[in-house]
């Protein structure tokens, strides 16, 4: 969570995070790492800490919530992490049980879905609208009454038709299109829900699974053993497919989450025995490859173009003779190189979202001149 507000700096979005039953000590902590980051310059913190009473513990997600709504309905984008909504549950319990309300499924109110599906359906994106004013106009917004033709385009094609009436216009020359006030505001929920022993198909994770567009589950064990983040890929999934995600991730990384899922499970089936045959050895080399390529350190958030052509090298063979141990090395040493000497591709990927054919071919023969030169 901390990783996802230090990523937002410098991409007008404000951050909402809620502590919600946590002690004073670790969210000073935090606040302070946030502080050293440049993060609290678009951070809004609001804390209910695990010695204040179970109401406001209770209350706290709906003022943090209701403090992003403010900035989404004047047009602006938000983020708001709850860390997190089992403690919240274990806060409504609480008073639930002081009020004599009958209790049902683990001593949680009848009602405990909706005191989650209430919080999180709040989030939304907002629809946009345009008008063409003057181009004199001075506001980097406008209202209604600003249309110079009366008319307010809205609905999913409104930057389209406003395009199309502005070109349409005699004297188009002198007018500009401008997004109406209010409109194209956005909230973006990421709600936390910690499991006792690993157990996702508890009563709390379950009805918030049930509510958001897809869940990453972090594994113990596998951060015990040095996968960081420790995203068990089996259970995580996404119930938006890529719409999340940019047109260039898609295509580097499109059958990736399955693939690292199939690497695990053949790992773990390759520990009875060292009998493998030709294709399933380089399966299993490649996965330790792109295992390591996944990692990363906390607090340093990678730029997509890094991301996108890091991951089209791993999946496309490039660092298949580099040795599993200087993985990290050699993906420091590509991206210093992809940057210094062909930046122009970095910059195409970031423009156009995608990887053109052109791009492609260009990353292949700068990925090839890396790989002919590069030595642990």
């Amino acid at each position: 969570a901390i990783d996802t507000i230090i990523n937002q700096k410098g991409k007008d979005l404000v951050c909402i995070y809620v502590a919600i039953g946590q002690k004073k000590a670790a969210i000073a902590r935090m606040v302070a790492l946030l502080e050293q980051y440049g993060a609290m310059d678009y951070t809004v913190v609001v804390v209910s800490a695990a010695d204040e009473p179970a109401a406001l513990q209770y209350i706290a997600p709906y003022a943090g919530c209701a403090i992003g709504e403010e900035f989404m309905e004047t047009g602006r984008d938000a983020l708001v992490i709850y860390d997190d909504l089992s403690k919240h549950a274990w806060a409504y319990r609480q008073v639930s049980l002081l009020l004599r309300r009958p209790p049902g499924r683990e001593a949680y109110p009848g009602d405990v879905f909706y005191l989650h599906s209430r919080l999180l359906e709040r989030a939304a994106r907002m629809a946009d609208q345009f008008v063409i004013v003057k181009n004199d106009f001075a506001g980097e917004t406008a209202v209604e009454g600003d249309a110079v033709n009366g008319t307010v385009y809205g609905g999913p094609l409104a930057a389209h038709n406003a395009e199309n009436a502005h070109k349409a216009m005699p004297d188009a020359d002198n007018h500009k299109i401008i997004k109406v006030a209010g409109t194209g505001g956005s909230l973006t929920a990421l709600p936390i829900i910690e499991t006792l022993l690993g157990d996702v198909s508890a009563y709390v994770p379950t009805n918030v699974i049930s509510i958001t567009d897809g869940q990453i589950y972090l594994e113990g064990n596998l951060f015990n053993a040095g996968i960081r983040p420790a995203v068990n890929v089996g259970i995580s999934v996404s119930r938006v497919g890529g719409a999340a995600q940019t047109r260039a991730m898609r295509q580097v990384a499109g059958r990736l989450r399955l693939d690292m899922a199939a690497f695990r499970e053949l790992a773990a089936f390759a520990q009875f025995g060292s009998d493998l045959d030709k294709s399933t050895q380089a399966q299993l080399n490649r996965g330790r490859r792109m295992q390591e390529i996944l990692k990363q350190p906390q607090y340093e958030p990678a730029a997509l173009e890094h991301q996108v052509m890091v991951i089209f090298a791993g999946t496309n063979g490039f660092a298949d003779e580099v040795p599993v141990e200087n993985m990290r090395q050699w993906e420091t040493d590509l991206t210093k190189y992809l940057d210094t000497s062909y930046p122009e591709i970095g910059k195409e990927i970031v423009k156009s979202n995608r990887i053109t054919p052109e791009t492609e071919q260009k990353l292949r023969d700068a990925l090839s001149a890396f790989k002919a030169t590069w030595t642990a």
